[in-house]
């Protein structure tokens, strides 16, 4: 039974929820013209902590793993099989991307003068990571073989 793999299945619902209420807190501040607050300074570091320990965790999982090794030995036949590809290039590059727009909004969150524009990047930068995690995520309702159960059974 591979742990690491339960793991980051399991690890996958903490970064998709703190994603969700990062983006609930930019769109209420966006459009409700609030106060940036410590609780959505919070909830963005929140996030972007999760996100770090999945990558981690899916970082070790990967080169540990077949699909890196499957690439590296015959990456000509991974790219024409739609589930290698999945695994072996499309999910690790997308969320690689979405991690570092993580990364980046709260940088620019940090760096951004009013109140107004701290919701706004955070809306901007969380909503485009957001998307490309629940995108790159092996929901049960994909195409078979890159589909996941929704809770991995122990």
């Amino acid at each position: 039974m591979n742990y690491t793999l339960i793991i980051h299945s399991i690890l996958r619902w903490a970064v998709v929820l703190f994603g969700l209420w990062a983006l609930i807190n930019a769109l209420s501040g966006v459009f409700g013209k609030r106060k940036f607050t410590a609780g959505d300074n919070r909830t963005n570091l929140f996030f972007m902590i999760s996100c770090d320990i999945q990558l981690l965790i899916g970082l070790v999982l990967y080169f540990n793993g077949m699909w890196f090794t499957l690439l590296k030995t015959n990456a000509k036949e991974v790219m024409k099989d739609g589930m290698s590809r999945f695994f072996a290039v499309e999910h690790i590059t997308m969320m690689v991307i979405a991690w570092l727009l993580v990364h980046i909004g709260r940088s620019m969150v940090k760096r951004a003068g009013t109140d107004a524009q701290k919701h706004k990047r955070s809306l901007i930068y969380f909503g485009i990571a957001i998307l490309i995690i629940l995108a790159m995520i092996p929901w049960p309702f994909r195409q078979p073989g890159i589909a996941r159960q929704l809770f991995p059974q122990f």
